[in-house]
């Protein structure tokens, strides 16, 4: 495979060279990163687009029931239709969290590939490693969630310190093949002393790649405030849910989502980035290679 120059992770970098480095490997990578992204990660992505679509056109027609039922005196039907809105949300934020995962285990494993092939990505490596590590990363992505929700309830510092910590844990279970616990446990050894400067990236970047992905909200917002104007004097103010029905609002927003997921890897490569330079700093493992490479 034909590749630019080869970027080395295992060494230490400032802010600033995580950034850089973080878009120079998109820039000279990009054609083959995001490649193996679709490929290996597309179905997955489709199934939730489709699933959106559904929930879509589900939750309109719920609204509508719900209108019909206004005044009504048997709160079963009220209560039976809110049920099966908490199932399909449910079942939305599950499909959210298996798309996410098998996306940042295809961008994971691409990285972990290109480091030890020097450039030369193996895409089959990547696809078996990603479909057999998928439920262990499914538990530390839902163990992830409930650790940051708990500490956000508890005035929100405590979410934002653990949400910062783990984001290496992806990183380390991939680069590390360290279970769940102990991977958990690592964060916290890795990150100390150095949890400003994590944040400072980890928020820089997430800010970038949020500005990129709302490029890809802009066409369904530019519809939907088109569709709003026209919509407006109507009799019926119950019109503009139709909104959602809509094919071109649809397919817009489903654009709009793939779009998210994709260029939300930008911030795993980020991760990847800050996880050497930190296990530089503590355990010197990349030097400790090139001297052993140089004494062979």
């Amino acid at each position: 495979m034909e590749h630019n120059s080869f970027i080395e992770f295992k060494k230490e970098r400032d802010l600033g060279a995580i950034i850089n480095d973080t878009f120079k490997f998109i820039r000279e990578n990009w054609k083959a990163y995001f490649g193996a992204i679709i490929k290996i990660a597309g179905p997955t992505i489709l199934g939730g687009a489709i699933l959106m679509v559904l929930s879509l056109s589900y939750f309109t027609g719920v609204i509508g029931d719900m209108q019909g039922l206004a005044g009504s005196d048997d709160p079963n039907s009220v209560f039976g239709l809110m049920g099966s809105v908490f199932g399909w949300m449910g079942l939305l934020f599950l499909i959210i969290i298996v798309v996410y995962v098998v996306v940042s285990l295809t961008s994971l494993y691409y990285i972990k590939s290109y480091i030890n092939t020097n450039g030369n990505v193996d895409i089959v490596d990547v696809r078996n490693n990603t479909f057999k590590n998928i439920w262990k990363f499914i538990g530390l992505g839902i163990l992830i969630i409930i650790m940051v929700f708990f500490g956000a309830i508890m005035c929100y510092v405590p979410g934002i310190y653990l949400w910062v910590v783990l984001s290496l844990a992806t990183s380390i279970m991939v680069f590390e093949n360290k279970n769940i616990g102990d991977t958990i446990s690592h964060c916290f050894t890795l990150i100390k002393g150095e949890w400003w400067n994590t944040f400072g990236v980890v928020l820089l970047v997430g800010l970038l790649v949020g500005m990129l992905g709302y490029v890809f909200s802009i066409p369904a917002l530019i519809y939907q405030i088109i569709k709003m104007g026209t919509m407006i004097g109507e009799n019926d103010p119950t019109d503009t849910f139709n909104l959602l029905r809509d094919p071109v609002y649809v397919a817009l927003n489903v654009l709009s989502y793939v779009g998210r997921f994709v260029l939300s890897s930008i911030t795993l490569i980020a991760s990847v980035f800050i996880y050497y330079d930190l296990n530089e700093q503590k355990n010197l493992t990349g030097t400790i290679e090139k001297i052993d490479s140089l004494g062979q």
